[in-house]
C-alpha cells in the first residue's frame, strides 16, 4: 500500500478540522497546544507512518494548506 508524507502551510490554516473528519486512517487531530499567527489551532499528524497518501485531507481542505507526497513503501 502507498505511504504518504503530509506538509501543511500552518500559517494559512483556519483550524476547520475538515481534514481530521475525512481522514480514513484517523491520524489527524487539532493541536490544542499550538496556534498559528492568526490564532487558529494547528493540525498535527498523530501517526505519520499510517498515512496511505489518499489525499482526502488535501482535497477537503477549503484553503489548500495541505500537500500530500507519496513516498516509497
Amino acid at each position: 500500500m502507498a505511504r504518504g508524507k503530509l506538509y501543511f502551510k500552518h500559517e494559512d490554516c483556519k483550524g476547520c478540522a475538515l481534514c481530521v473528519e475525512f481522514c480514513p486512517q484517523k491520524i489527524l487531530a487539532l493541536d490544542k497546544e499550538n496556534i498559528n499567527p492568526k490564532g487558529y489551532n494547528l493540525i498535527k499528524v498523530l501517526e505519520p507512518e499510517r498515512c496511505i497518501a489518499c489525499a482526502f485531507c488535501a482535497i477537503m481542505c477549503p484553503d489548500s494548506v495541505i500537500t500530500v507526497e507519496r513516498v516509497p513503501a
